[in-house]
């Protein structure tokens, strides 16, 4: 066969170092762009591109020549470059180690392409159930310290207050 034909779409999720919320609004656009133009450099063509403040969703048509962790590997390193040479923040900006990386058929594009820009609505709700969530363990971590760790009941064995300190531990691990 003389000619290769493909179709290869990947969805990328890369978050900042830490989870932190570096990516701000002023410099958000350009900073899609700036992917934008590195994927294309990369012989890859950008469907889709949104930065939230802690992540980024990337939507590639990709050419059947180019390694998905090369091209990753470049997005990351030439966007991070670009911030920090911008100096955008105060301090040095860089990705987590690591990305998701999620293959589609064409089919699928027009819901994944709506789902990468519509993340500002939907990360509207994961602040609201995640607000609750902190709230209430918040509440419980306190019940939990009142009650059991500062001596307002009092264990006539001490088997209960390590597995008191182990459900505190659970749930500020959870937190992260």
């Amino acid at each position: 066969m003389a000619n290769t034909y493909t179709q290869l779409f990947v969805q990328f999720v890369f978050a900042v170092r830490g989870r932190e919320n570096l990516i701000h609004e002023e410099f958000r656009n350009e900073l899609e762009k700036i992917i934008c133009v590195l994927a294309t450099k990369h012989k890859s063509k950008p469907l889709a591109v949104f930065c939230n403040p802690d992540h980024t969703h990337v939507f590639l048509g990709i050419h059947p020549t180019i390694s998905i962790s090369k091209l990753i590997e470049q997005i990351k390193a030439g966007s991070s470059k670009w911030i920090n040479d911008k100096s955008f923040l105060s301090g040095h900006f860089s990705w987590q180690d690591g990305y998701g990386a999620f293959t589609y058929s064409k089919s699928q594009n027009d819901s994944v392409i709506k789902y990468i820009l519509n993340q500002p609505e939907h990360h509207k709700k994961d602040v609201l159930k995640m607000s609750i969530y902190y709230f209430l363990k918040n509440l419980i971590l306190t019940l939990i310290q009142n009650i059991f760790l500062n001596g307002i009941v009092r264990f006539k064995t001490t088997g209960l207050r390590p597995l008191i300190i182990y459900i505190s531990y659970f749930l500020l691990r959870r937190q992260a």
